[in-house]
């Protein structure tokens, strides 16, 4: 590893050094005069100094600006141009700061600030991209109203907030409400819109836009139904009405987010707006309208309310996802909803708070701030709030947000306005509970019983720890809302959900007055994001998947039977039980659960997630006997449920026109979780006949799958190539089904081979992630012994960095649980790591994140 001096180190930022900027913004005029090479932009800035500020230092942040000329009062200046900005002596009352600067957006392949993506001028500003279109204090905590002009020859210009003037090559744009200088947005090329309206509940009028690259005009309607559902659920669940007298959504091809909520201009990733039919599964249409609405609600939290600094970042986030995530629930089907929701928690989440890169929700420092945008503040932060609302209930939660949206409409705001907020509407004492954001990891719930018979009382024990974490290895115990029912022995429920609030690091919790000894049903709809730890039989995990009331307590009771027979069979080499294929074989049959419930509660538990698992049981993880003990596994429950295989999978086929709703897309789900394990029994024969047939992505891409998983895939392949070639979001799924279909000995050489391929582009995050984010979520392919999966992702995570360093950085993510294997494996990704970090000028982002993994 290079030997980088202190110096030239990245320097962390502090919470506790926070002070707000010297100055107050009253306005933002901004003129952009339109080139690829050179776009020239010319500001005109209102300040005045802030009366709260201890420090009047005039630093304005700026990256990769050329410099044209600065006044100050229309008086030319010579600032002082310093790393990341420039210096100026201000005057000490209000002055107009203007200054004009060039910026290539051609050249820019970070996607960050004003680049182009295939002839579209397009920005992004989160974090802090603002700072390479102009010179401006470019901090969350510094809010002003825009005005903006956009000249070119362009057929659409926009910008954020109302048009307010258009003529021959320019546009004007006026956004009244104050907002950061990240919520700034500008989009300039050949667009085309769908356009519809939107009636708020006081009756105004709000134009609606959906603006797609010409040909994209057939994949709008969902995305344009989405938006309004969302507009019309806000309304009703949190009582925010529209600000504005337009409403629109961009979708570009290159962009390294899925979206950005600037305000009333919202910038989406093709892959987070764009669906048809034809094009999109059933969980693309999903995902698309979870993301419109998670931007849209981020009008107001996000928008109207905003982050002081960004260590306050899941104050925005972590709310916005829990609203998203209710809008889900609503308007889905709430128990796979949730379900859905805890397995990507504890996919992503729980594995990020178990290895190197675990950090609070509220951080206490960063070096960059893109390295932030995590699991843990989106996930873990909707946790939290999901918490609060489980603590106080959803009467004093509205209360409560009433009172937020009203006292702080139109501020920078911190996680402690947001916590009395709640004290001030329901009296409650929040100060043990701030812990959920400032520790970090996930906390271990372990319960024992006692049953008393003699006095027909039960009792549950819950002792409370969070293992150490890097710089934190003292924990204080937390507030857990635990929410417990009871069953009785002929499987009636005795105890109706309970909130059990526990707030020591041990606690017991008493029953009275049962007839016969319950069984504990614990942590239903999961409460709280913890791992509860338990011991109970392989029978009583069979009695809960058939007889607990909760859907998501009875699907954790079957993915723990599951686990358990995949570790018996890792450790031991034991043969699938049979008590666990008979539960799966009684779940399937049962017509009264939800086909969607079904789909999920058969799925197996991830290679990962079991290396994960075995891990904390103390056993190295070997990748390649997990995936075939799972291949093993797979094989039985074919066999055992092949009778029952051909009269389900009748009853599920849709003959209906398709439709995005809970109903067809949890029946589609279900089928094809049976065709796959059809497809272990027949070679592959009835995949054939639905790639046939099929007239829709959901089926198609179902039908690939198995085909993959039959070794019979090469024609279908072609075909499929040869269909959607032109088509960008298809061909991502072509190249993801090909790396994780492919078997482990052949992961590296196929992925190898994809890359080679002409529609192969790394300058595209969604291309680069298709490939390289299905390698890694390959364990069996990536963990290879010879370590060739390991040198292959580093000579592309080196490759990529120049060009575009925040994805760069996230996918270097996919080493973070090195620390789990055997030593030969970890010395050969210590070796990729190093040499990584050798890499001359490589960027702060991918540093701090590899320097993090690498220290584990």
């Amino acid at each position: 590893m290079k030997d980088a001096s202190p110096a030239a180190q990245p320097q962390p930022i502090h919470l506790a050094d926070y002070t707000p900027f010297g100055y107050l913004v009253d306005s933002v005029d901004l003129t952009f005069r339109l080139d690829p090479k050179a776009t020239r932009v010319l500001s005109r800035i209102a300040f005045r100094p802030n009366p709260d500020a201890r420090d009047s230092r005039f630093f304005l942040h700026g990256e990769e600006l050329k410099l044209i000329a600065a006044r100050i009062d229309g008086h030319a200046v010579s600032p002082r141009l310093l790393d990341g900005g420039l210096e100026l002596d201000a005057p000490a009352q209000p002055f107009v700061f203007e200054a004009e600067v060039e910026i290539s957006p051609e050249s820019n392949t970070s996607l960050e600030g004003l680049y182009m993506s295939n002839g579209m001028y397009c920005t992004q500003c989160e974090a802090e991209g603002f700072r390479k279109i102009t010179f401006y204090p470019d901090r969350p905590d510094v809010m002003a109203p825009f005005h903006v002009r956009i000249e070119g020859d362009l057929p659409v210009m926009l910008s954020n907030g109302n048009p307010t003037a258009s003529g021959d090559g320019f546009t004007e744009w006026t956004d009244p409400w104050r907002k950061p200088s990240y919520l700034f947005a500008l989009v300039a090329g050949d667009l085309v819109a769908r356009e519809d309206s939107f009636t708020t509940m006081s009756g105004k009028h709000v134009d609606l836009k959906l603006w797609v690259r010409p040909g994209d005009e057939g994949k709008t309607a969902f995305g344009m139904e989405a938006l309004k559902k969302s507009m019309a659920w806000d309304e009703e669940v949190y009582g925010r009405e529209y600000d504005l007298d337009i409403f629109q959504i961009v979708a570009v091809s290159d962009f390294n987010m899925g979206a950005m909520e600037n305000k009333g201009l919202n910038i989406f990733n093709t892959s987070a707006v764009l669906a048809s039919p034809e094009t999109s599964t059933d969980a693309n249409f999903e995902r698309i309208e979870a993301i419109i609405a998670h931007e849209y609600f981020h009008n107001w939290t996000g928008n109207r309310i905003t982050c002081r600094d960004w260590f306050q970042l899941s104050l925005k986030e972590g709310l916005t996802v829990f609203r998203d995530q209710s809008f889900t629930a609503d308007v889905r089907s709430e128990p796979v909803a949730r379900i859905s929701d805890v397995i990507a928690l504890r996919g992503r989440q729980f594995r990020e708070d178990n290895g190197p890169l675990a950090h609070q929700v509220q951080p206490d420092s960063f070096v960059e701030i893109n390295n932030f945008y995590t699991a843990t503040i989106y996930e873990k932060g909707a946790e939290i709030i999901r918490m609060i609302h489980t603590l106080v209930g959803p009467e004093d939660y509205r209360k409560a947000l009433d009172l937020y949206f009203d006292r702080h409409d139109g501020q920078a705001c911190t996680i402690d306005d947001w916590l009395t907020v709640f004290h001030d509407a329901t009296g409650r004492d929040f100060t043990q509970f701030k812990r959920w954001y400032k520790q970090a990891g996930t906390p271990r719930l372990r319960v024992t019983e006692n049953w008393m018979s003699d006095t027909g009382t039960y009792q549950l024990t819950f002792t409370q720890s969070t293992p150490p974490t890097p710089g934190q290895d003292v924990k204080e115990p937390l507030l857990i809302p635990i929410a417990t029912g009871l069953i009785s022995p002929n499987g009636d429920e005795v105890q109706a959900t309970q909130i059990l609030e526990m707030t020591e690091p041990t606690q017991t919790f008493t029953f009275d007055d049962l007839s016969a000894k319950p069984t504990p049903s614990i942590l239903r709809g999961f409460s709280a994001p913890v791992i509860l730890e338990r011991d109970t039989t392989t029978e009583e995990r069979a009695f809960l998947f058939a007889h607990d009331t909760d859907p998501f307590n009875k699907w954790e009771a079957g993915r723990a039977l599951a686990k358990e027979v995949l570790t018996g069979m890792v450790t031991g080499g034991d043969a699938p039980q049979a008590a666990y294929l008979d539960a799966l074989a009684t779940m399937l049959r049962d017509d009264s659960l939800d086909p969607a419930f079904r789909a999920l509660a058969m799925q197996m538990p991830g290679e990962d997630d079991m290396a994960q698992t075995l891990y904390d049981a103390g056993v190295t993880p070997d990748p390649d006997v997990i995936h075939d003990a799972a291949e093993t596994l797979k094989q039985a429950r074919a066999e055992h449920l092949q009778d029952l295989l051909p009269r389900l999978s009748a009853e599920m086929r849709v003959t209906e026109p398709f439709q995005s709703n809970a109903e067809q897309s949890g029946k589609r789900a279900l089928g094809l979780g049976l065709l796959k394990l059809t497809t272990r029994l027949d070679g592959g024969r009835a995949a054939e006949k639905l790639w046939e047939s099929a007239d829709n992505m959901t089926l198609k891409l179902g039908a690939l799958s198995c085909l993959l998983d039959a070794g019979k895939a090469e024609t279908a392949l072609a075909e499929f190539r040869e269909t959607w070639k032109d088509d960008a979001l298809v061909m991502d799924k072509w190249f993801m089904m090909q790396v994780g279909h492919a078997a482990p000995e052949q992961a590296v050489s196929v992925t190898e081979a994809l890359t080679r391929d002409p529609l192969f582009n790394m300058k595209n995050p969604n291309r680069f992630r298709s490939v390289f984010g299905a390698f890694s979520a390959h364990p069996a392919g990536f963990h290879q012994a010879s370590g060739d999966g390991y040198r292959l992702m580093a000579n592309w995570l080196i490759r990529l960095d120049p060009v575009n360093p925040q994805i760069t950085a996230r996918m270097s993510g996919a080493f973070e649980t090195w620390k789990r294997y055997d030593a030969d494996r970890q010395g050969l990704i210590a070796a990729e790591l190093d040499r990584i970090l050798a890499t001359d000028n490589l960027s702060r982002d991918t540093t701090e994140m590899v320097s993090r993994i690498r220290k584990a």
